[in-house]
C-alpha cells in the first residue's frame, strides 16, 4: 500500500515527452511509480482536470527579505515553484551593516519595486554576514527552497561603505578584502554571485547601483573566488541589454566569455527581446555558443514577461 496516489492527472514530466493522463504513486516522501496505478493507498488525491508536473525552479527572483518571513514564498509557492533563486541583479541584504540595513532596502526598492514599507516591517535583522543571512534563512521553516547569490550592491557596501555605494573603484585590499568574503559565502553555501552593470538598475537618487561600472579587475577577482571551491555561477545583468546597443552587448560577452575562463564557473546572463532590434537576442546566443566553445560556460537568461509590466 502507497503513502499516497495522486490519480488522474494530466502528467507533463519534463522529459519532452507528450502529456498522458496517469497515477503517481508517493512513499516516505518520494516518487515511487508512475502510470495507470492499480494498488491502494493510505491517501487519495483526484487530480482529474489538472496538470502534475515537477516542482519549478525559478531561476530569478528577488525574495531575499520576504524568505525570512514567508514559508511559502507567496505567490510562487502557490505556482508550482518549489525551488526560488535570489539575490539576482546585485541586489540583495547579506553582508550587510546595520547602519546601512536602510538603505539596502530602499535599494531594492528602487531596483525591484518591492515596497520598503513591507520590507523594513518584514525583515528580522538576525545577521550581518552572508553565512548568517543562510542560517537566519535556515531557521524558516520552508515550504519552497531557497538559493541565495550574494549581490554586489551589498558586497561593495559592506567593504568599501560609502565609496562602494557611490560606485567608486575599490583599492587593491578592498579588492582583495570583497573576495574573501565572497570566499566565505560560498563556503557557507551561497549559489555564487550576482552583478548588474545596465543603466536602468537606479539608487532611490537615480544614480547607478554599485558595481555598475566596475573594472574587470575587481571582477576577475570575484569570479576567481566564486570558483575557488568548484562550484558556484556568476549572475550578470550587462551593459547594452536594456538599449540594443550591439557593441556594448559583444563587449559584455567578451567580458564575461574572460570571467568564466577565469573563474572556471558558468556565467548566467539577462538577454531578451528588444523592440528596435528583434533579433538582437540571436546575436547573444551566437556569441554564447562562440564563447563556449572556446572553454567559457555562458547561459543566457529570458524573462518570461516584458521587463516594464508590473503586476
Amino acid at each position: 500500500m502507497h503513502d499516497l496516489i495522486i490519480k488522474g492527472g494530466t502528467v507533463v514530466d519534463g522529459t519532452g515527452a507528450p502529456a498522458f493522463t496517469g497515477d503517481i504513486a508517493i512513499d516516505n516522501g518520494k516518487i515511487t511509480a508512475v502510470g495507470k496505478l492499480t494498488a491502494r493507498a493510505k491517501q487519495t488525491q483526484n487530480a482529474d482536470g489538472l496538470l502534475v508536473t515537477p516542482g519549478w525552479v525559478d531561476t530569478h527572483t528577488h525574495y531575499d527579505g520576504q524568505a525570512i518571513w514567508d514559508p511559502l514564498l507567496t505567490p510562487s509557492g502557490w505556482h508550482g515553484v518549489t525551488t526560488a533563486i535570489m539575490g539576482n541583479c546585485g541586489v540583495g541584504f547579506a553582508p550587510v551593516a546595520a547602519h546601512h540595513r536602510d538603505w539596502m532596502i530602499e535599494l531594492m526598492e528602487s531596483v525591484e519595486d518591492i515596497s520598503a514599507t513591507a520590507l523594513k516591517a518584514g525583515i528580522d535583522w538576525q545577521w550581518e554576514t552572508f553565512p548568517e543571512y543562510l542560517d537566519a534563512l535556515d531557521r524558516v521553516p520552508r515550504a519552497v527552497d531557497v538559493g541565495a547569490y550574494l549581490g554586489h550592491c551589498a558586497l561593495r557596501t559592506f567593504v568599501m561603505g560609502d565609496r562602494g555605494a557611490r560606485d567608486e573603484d575599490p583599492t587593491t585590499a578592498e579588492i582583495e578584502r570583497m573576495a574573501a568574503v565572497v570566499r566565505e559565502a560560498m563556503a557557507a553555501g551561497a549559489l555564487g554571485f550576482s552583478t548588474s552593470r545596465t543603466a536602468i538598475h537606479l539608487t532611490p537618487k537615480g544614480e547607478p547601483i554599485p558595481g555598475t561600472f566596475a573594472k574587470e579587475a575587481e571582477l576577475m577577482a570575484i569570479a576567481r573566488a566564486v570558483g575557488a571551491n568548484g562550484r558556484g555561477l556568476l549572475e550578470i545583468i550587462p551593459a547594452g541589454v536594456e538599449s540594443g546597443d550591439r557593441k556594448a552587448q559583444a563587449a559584455e560577452m567578451a567580458l564575461m566569455s574572460r570571467l568564466s575562463r577565469a573563474g572556471n564557473c558558468p556565467v548566467t546572463y539577462l538577454t531578451g527581446q528588444i523592440g528596435k532590434d528583434p533579433d538582437l537576442w540571436r546575436e547573444s546566443f551566437r556569441l554564447a555558443a562562440e564563447a563556449n566553445a572556446a572553454g567559457a560556460t555562458l547561459i543566457p537568461q529570458i524573462s518570461c514577461r516584458p521587463v516594464g509590466m508590473l503586476f
